[in-house]
């Protein structure tokens, strides 16, 4: 092992991103900066000792900490797993309107290079019984004599990831759920210092790791000229798969103190999810508990001529669709068409 300060040495190459961004850098920019690091670090812990592929766990993913653009209506669980284990996943459905798992390789910020998605499965595709009850065993073949719910492990996944989205905070029940690898494994053994060691180094570095894919989000749209301009997009590359039924709509915005910028679109003829929210210039959601920084399909006031129309600005503008810009000045605006019949572009 590493001494303790020689750990600490591996935190300080993220100082350096401050010199990357593409908002405005100001003081403010740099506390934002580094309570992303924060952030970072307390998310890196989870994913780097609490889960592995021998013993599985799922853990909070990014609405811990609201950071790297969440949705704010989802919530996020990952496991790592590996790619030749049998792993059986036991859960109770709740009602979220979206619910389902997705495969994948090199979680964003754990590695240099992320890795890509490789299956998407819809909760709802599953066997469920009438008490919303239901089993799935993840493996590379179906288990022989296994006539239950089975979904494929690309031999090469090292995680499994559940998203659900919820439309009523507060009201709607979440999915349950626990993995377990069925394929033997003796007793969790304590933790060798080799591998604190290789679990820590990885932690520090995945806070520079983490802050360079942000930016490197935020600097796409920017660099190809989309500011107060919206087009569409997917995230494909960043781990959703091809089979991942989603289409997002995305702007960086540039205001003044005394400037808004108005949204207004067509909705899909039929979607089964849709949203908008604020993101800073970092790519971390702005304050959703005290800011009105998203608005959903059940939430948002759509107009009589069956448009939506939302203002981004920083006071309340006396209409029900305000966008909250949380203080920021600069940032991005993100929304989503998930299962929709077509894609329109605000």
């Amino acid at each position: 092992m590493l001494k303790w300060s020689e750990y600490v040495e591996l935190l300080k190459p993220a100082e350096a991103l401050l010199d990357q961004t593409t908002a405005p850098v100001s003081e403010q920019l740099r506390a934002d900066m580094y309570r992303q690091f924060g952030m970072s670090m307390a998310q890196a812990y989870f994913l780097t000792f609490q889960t592995t592929g021998d013993y599985p766990e799922f853990i909070p993913f990014e609405n811990s900490a609201f950071m790297c653009q969440p949705n704010p209506d989802a919530v996020y669980y990952v496991s790592h797993v590996s790619g030749d284990g049998v792993y059986r996943i036991v859960g109770e459905r709740g009602n979220a309107i979206v619910a389902g798992f997705a495969t994948g390789n090199r979680m964003f910020g754990l590695e240099d290079q992320p890795g890509r998605g490789f299956d998407n499965y819809d909760v709802d595709n599953l066997d469920i019984g009438p008490d919303g009850a239901f089993e799935v065993i993840f493996s590379q073949t179906r288990p022989e004599g296994w006539t239950g719910n089975w979904c494929y492990l690309h031999p090469e996944a090292d995680f499994i990831l559940l998203r659900q989205f919820n439309y009523h905070w507060g009201r709607d029940v979440d999915m349950r759920v626990a993995i377990e690898r069925l394929d033997p494994m003796p007793p969790r053994p304590r933790m060798s210092p080799d591998e604190v060691h290789r679990h820590l180094e990885k932690q520090m570095r995945y806070v520079t790791r983490l802050t360079q894919t942000a930016m490197g989000a935020v600097r796409r749209p920017h660099d190809q000229g989309h500011v107060n301009r919206m087009h569409l997009h997917n995230f494909q590359e960043m781990g959703n798969g091809e089979s991942w039924p989603q289409a997002y709509f995305e702007t960086v915005f540039e205001l003044g103190a005394d400037e808004a910028l108005v949204l207004e679109t067509q909705l899909p003829e039929s979607v089964l999810y849709w949203n908008v929210q604020v993101i800073d210039g970092l790519w971390n959601q702005v304050d959703i508990l005290y800011r009105q920084s998203s608005l959903n399909g059940a939430t948002a006031k759509v107009d009589p001529d069956g448009k939506f129309r939302a203002v981004l600005c920083a006071t309340d503008p006396g209409y029900a669709n305000w966008l909250d810009t949380g203080d920021h000045h600069y940032g991005m605006l993100i929304g989503r068409w998930y299962r929709a019949s077509d894609h329109p572009t605000p």
